[in-house]
């Protein structure tokens, strides 16, 4: 019999307490010690993992001239989407952590992908659904997919969530892509406490880390998040993995939107875009469409912002509600952009330029589902506030990129150029920015008109 001891880790951040603490000394969060039985003779997975390992390798010290710089070998996937929030493809022995709401297409974009990898071996591990259901889906994945499903004899299917027998059929199958759906249904025997717990993820994902760098193989691990949102499981979950990839959006709607939060290969600010359409998750390549409402009658409160994510750059439509407040205090809703951002904007107004929008009710909304952190749209939700403040719709062919400042100044951006080219590209005709931008338009060539202004009263008295 093996010596079992009680632990008590925090739900957190995984730090370990030998007795129960109010406040976590690590995190400073407060009551989320949770008490696990553990067993403590063979707690490391070595005995799992240690056979399937090609040979030991040598430790010693070596000067950073010693290693050879090379770049990383990357996977080039059919999915220009998935490939551009990667950085540029799968990194061989990387560990990527995908998290999102239940059904929102996490087990549906991988199950796809893995079908259209047919040159690469690839074995797709679930612990929440059986053979049968995971065929039934694939099933679904109609035309493109189901082609490449019957011609992709590369493809394996294993229902375990042992860990030890997980890693025996690694061994004869010695796949080149792992996909683990999902990590919180992994349980290792040398881990005595219930599957999902703090101390049962940290060690599945510590044994998956060790074989993905051990052997250069790249693995998928698909998380659940937490109804906070949060990714469910310890902290050190994201910090163990290369990359973190999430999945914003409502399942209700078709739209959904793949964000990179962590990258060891590549930025961190990059989104990919999808549709979910009956044939599975579908790229979209022109998102500044979609995001864009075609409207037969122009209406106020409304705005387009040349916005950038990453490398791309695109065109988001801000909507603003201002009405009078019934109650005593008025009200401020967003979604999509920062409540505390938007207080801002309307202290300036109030401040600079006289308007009362301290007996008004203000609403905001981002179309598309999108969550916008991009400083540069604030002179598009400026200028959609006044519009709907003076019921006057703007024009319909104009479009915005500044950040607004303290003192009612419109301060320049980057990477302006790519801005005014999507403006362009789309059939706008005139864009404002900053004046302070001149530098990069030094070589301006663009057929679209560049109006460049320094104070919010300037944009006032030309809109309006």
């Amino acid at each position: 019999m093996s010596k079992i001891k009680t632990a008590f880790f925090c739900s957190n951040c995984g730090n370990e307490s030998a007795k129960w603490l109010g406040k976590c000394p690590s995190c400073e969060q407060w009551n989320t010690y949770v008490e696990e039985v553990i067993s403590k003779d063979d707690r490391s997975g070595e005995a799992a993992w240690k056979n399937l390992s090609p040979g030991k390798k040598e430790i010693k010290t070596i000067s950073i001239h010693e290693v050879l710089s090379a770049e990383e070998k990357r996977i080039i996937t059919p999915d220009a989407e998935l490939n551009r929030v990667l950085g540029g493809g799968i990194v061989t022995g990387s560990m990527v952590l995908v998290a999102g709401e239940p059904g929102i297409g996490k087990s549906t974009l991988f199950l796809q992908i893995g079908l259209m990898l047919k040159d690469i071996v690839t074995l797709y591990i679930s612990g929440e659904e059986s053979e049968q259901q995971i065929r039934m889906r694939a099933d679904r994945l109609k035309v493109r997919e189901r082609r490449l499903m019957n011609n992709n004899n590369n493809f394996y299917l294993l229902t375990e969530t042992s860990t030890q027998s997980i890693f025996q059929e690694i061994k004869k199958l010695n796949p080149q892509v792992v996909i683990v759906d999902s990590i919180q249904t992994l349980q290792s025997s040398y881990i005595e406490s219930t599957p999902g717990s703090v101390s049962q993820i940290r060690e599945c994902a510590a044994e998956f880390q060790r074989f993905a760098k051990e052997t250069n193989t790249p693995v998928f691990l698909i998380g659940h998040i937490t109804k906070e949102g949060n990714i469910a499981g310890p902290k050190i979950l994201e910090h163990m993995v290369d990359t973190v990839l999430q999945f914003e959006g409502d399942r209700h709607y078709t739209y959904r939107i793949l964000r990179t939060l962590k990258n060891r290969f590549g930025s961190t600010a990059e989104l990919g875009i999808y549709e979910m359409t009956d044939e599975g998750m579908q790229e979209v390549n022109n998102p500044s469409e979609i995001l864009i409402t075609q409207k037969e009658e122009r209406l106020s409160g409304t705005a387009i912002a040349a916005s950038i994510e990453g490398q791309r750059p695109l065109l988001i439509e801000v909507q603003a509600l201002v009405t009078p407040s019934v109650y005593g205090t008025p009200q401020r809703t967003v979604s999509g952009f920062d409540l505390r951002r938007l207080q801002l904007l309307l202290a300036v107004l109030e401040k600079r330029g006289g308007f009362h929008f301290v007996i008004k009710d203000v609403f905001l909304n981002i179309a598309g589902g999108l969550k916008v952190e991009d400083p540069s749209i604030d002179l598009a939700v400026l200028s959609a506030l006044l519009s709907s403040f003076e019921d006057v719709p703007l024009a319909s062919d104009i479009c915005f990129a500044g950040e607004v400042g303290l003192s009612g100044e419109i301060r320049a951006v980057n990477r302006i150029e790519q801005r005014i080219a999507e403006a362009e590209k789309l059939g706008f005709s005139k864009i404002l920015v900053s004046k302070y931008n001149q530098k990069g338009l030094k070589n301006h060539s663009h057929q679209i008109e560049v109006l460049m202004m320094g104070k919010v009263e300037e944009v006032y008295k030309y809109l309006f």
